[in-house]
């Protein structure tokens, strides 16, 4: 049993290895461009948050703002040849999506820093997302890029 266990699940390994990487970069994308839509068109859960957390910024404007740079991230994923910058501008986001701990903590945490709010745990695993894209990062590459441009010169 153990043996045909092992068997089906290396096969399977071998699939996802080929695949896995370019079904993180959709997955991000679809993330980013669904909740960038979302706060472009007003109908963010996280709008709330938003507003509170950058509160000198006017969030009619700010918000819907947010929203289009997080669908240029979400598009940008989906561009191979736009990720070096893309993964910049998502870790440079996620590095941003963390203020809300320090700024609103008390929407973040019951107690601080092992008891999160709801809230608290949507920007945590904002974790996941940011080795979600340092993956990405691994495999588009220098080596990667040049090979690239090698295909394409010939």
């Amino acid at each position: 049993m153990k043996t045909v266990f092992n068997t089906l699940y290396f096969k399977f390994s071998k699939i996802v290895d080929k695949h896995s990487v370019n079904i993180m970069r959709v997955a991000l994308a679809i993330v980013y461009i669904w909740f960038g839509a979302l706060k472009i068109f007003g109908m963010s859960p996280a709008g709330e948050l938003v507003e509170k957390t950058v509160y000198w910024f006017r969030p009619e404007i700010f918000i819907p703002f947010l929203g289009v740079c997080e669908v240029i991230i979400g598009l940008g994923l989906l561009v191979k040849k736009l990720i070096p910058i893309t993964i910049f501008l998502l870790l440079l986001h996620m590095a941003v999506t963390f203020f809300p701990v320090f700024i609103v903590q008390t929407v973040c945490f019951d107690a601080f820093p092992y008891q999160p709010t709801l809230v608290g745990q949507y920007i945590i695993k904002n974790v996941v997302l940011i080795s979600g894209a340092l993956v990405i990062a691994g495999k588009y590459n220098e080596k990667y890029y040049e090979d690239l441009n090698l295909a394409l010169a010939k």
